[in-house]
């Protein structure tokens, strides 16, 4: 447990994303400290990012309980690099026990990262 309330998203420096009716966004500013070995932002960092938000998305969704990434499938579809990226999230299709979420990662103005994942809906 933390004190922080920002908890894990401190570590990246990262805020909470603003989210509400079912969309979320979060801009960050990400240098070398997030870059891996050939300088490209880390992998894991792009997917920490968009899981985040879509969670956020579905959690302004909700009247109470919590959420959890069952499935995550995050496409790389360029490097990003040090920079600020704009990271889009949207709830797609809501089932009793499952939601679907779509998000992006945008860094000047090209996209490049899509993610697709399926959140498991759980009581308070």
């Amino acid at each position: 447990m933390t004190d922080d309330p920002q908890g894990f998203l401190s570590l990246i420096d990262a805020r909470t994303p603003d989210a509400t009716d079912g969309r979320a966004t979060l801009v960050v500013d990400v240098d070398e400290r997030h870059a891996n070995h050939a300088g490209a932002v880390h992998g894991g960092m792009l997917a920490t990012l968009v899981d985040t938000t879509m969670g956020a998305a579905i959690m302004s969704t909700l009247d109470g309980g919590s959420t959890a990434t069952s499935q995550l499938t995050v496409t790389y579809l360029r490097p990003a690099k040090p920079g600020r990226l704009v990271v889009s999230a949207e709830v797609g299709k809501r089932g009793q026990n499952l939601t679907v979420c779509d998000a992006e990662i945008e860094q000047d103005g090209e996209t490049i990262v899509h993610a697709l994942a399926t959140f498991a809906l759980l009581d308070g």
